[in-house]
């Protein structure tokens, strides 16, 4: 039998420049700073994962990352990296909360348990390569003549679909839509994200009544994520279906908000979910409640993006994939991993396990930590 011991595990800090600054209402990302974990097995297997940390979102950076998965290292060590389930309680009994480092973890032993059933990620959680996933592209928030550049050439470029940073004022918001759809025309589908910058439930009601005209497919989270209560009144009201993002972290609430019948749709991140283990569990309470579900993602690189895009692969109601953010990078540090088709397409890795690593380059001069 295969010894799935966890025997070394290693944890590095990942910095990278983005091509541009990418600003959304909460403020400006200015690079990437993420946090890579690297998880060996006693037969020698190597499973990888990626967290990339909001202060804004999930109340985490680089720095606490690299440090609370320290406490999750000493944790996990010696312990079976088959037994996920049995290292995520493990993971939530040493601290609670920090969703994104854990993500990274849990990332890596699925990475190890794909790798040892001697299939793809996606298939090991039940999913098939039977459909084709799509990515749309993010309009970062800034001048509306920029903006409806940045849109127009996206939809150049063939993006299905084009997703709008907003979450300002009604009179800058709207001049931004009225723009970009000036730009693009009235067909192409537009999405957009107010990431919360809309705050009260009356404001974003007069908000998104203001932007029906322009055809929107759906808004992500319009109103403060402490106002979940104030969700349900927003959807009622709103001509645009509402999506859940920041509200949304984990599987509990994903089950408040259906009780609530809060919104329609939900958008599931590794990084808030504290992995791919929760992130089944929303994925599958949301299609119980036959609801729309779009996967999406933070600053990950293709790495993070991959793990993500195995999960889309599980289940029919996931309609939408936001996997945009490593094409903002000015590197790429990952070998293999999905890879950006025409038109937006996502070609998904078959290979056993996750199918990326970070390149050794890049992991050469990195701070780290090792755990053997």
């Amino acid at each position: 039998m295969l010894n799935s011991t966890i025997q070394s595990i290693e944890i590095f800090k990942l910095f990278l420049p983005l091509k541009e600054p990418f600003v959304i209402s909460l403020g400006p990302i200015n690079e990437v700073q993420n946090v890579v974990i690297r998880i060996r097995t006693a037969d020698g297997c190597t499973g990888y994962g990626e967290c990339s940390p909001y202060l804004t979102i999930n109340g985490e950076s680089i720095d606490t990352c690299f440090a609370v998965a320290q406490y999750l290292a000493r944790g996990l060590h010696g312990h079976d990296a088959l037994d996920i389930a049995g290292c995520v309680a493990l993971m939530n009994r040493i601290i609670y909360g920090n969703s994104s480092i854990k993500s990274a973890f849990d990332m890596a032993l699925h990475d190890v348990a794909a790798q040892h059933a001697g299939v793809p990620l996606y298939a090991y959680l039940g999913g098939h390569a039977d459909k084709v996933l799509t990515t749309d592209m993010t309009v970062s928030l800034g001048p509306p003549g920029k903006m409806q550049a940045d849109a127009i050439r996206f939809q150049q470029q063939g993006f299905p679909a084009i997703k709008v940073k907003l979450g300002e004022t009604l009179e800058a918001d709207v001049a931004r839509i009225r723009a970009i759809r000036e730009g693009i025309g009235p067909d192409h589908p537009l999405r957009i994200d107010a990431n919360q910058g809309w705050h009260t439930a009356d404001a974003a009601i007069a908000m998104l009544q203001a932007l029906a005209p322009y055809r929107i497919d759906h808004c992500e989270e319009p109103i403060s994520r402490h106002l979940y209560m104030d969700m349900g009144r927003v959807s009622a009201a709103s001509p645009i279906p509402i999506m859940a993002d920041e509200s949304c972290g984990d599987e509990h609430d994903a089950a408040r908000l259906i009780q609530l019948r809060a919104c329609p749709q939900f958008n599931v991140k590794l990084g808030k979910a504290s992995g791919l283990h929760k992130a089944q569990k929303i994925v599958e309470l949301g299609a119980a409640a036959g609801m729309t579900l779009q996967v999406g993602g933070f600053m990950e690189s293709r790495l993070g993006m991959t793990a993500a895009a195995h999960l889309a692969l599980t289940n029919d109601a996931i309609h939408h994939c936001d996997f945009d953010t490593p094409l903002m990078y000015a590197e790429d540090p990952v070998v293999g991993g999905i890879q950006y088709l025409s038109q937006g397409v996502i070609d998904v890795p078959s290979t056993p396990g996750l199918g990326a690593v970070i390149d050794e380059q890049y992991l050469r001069h990195a701070e780290k930590r090792v755990f053997d």
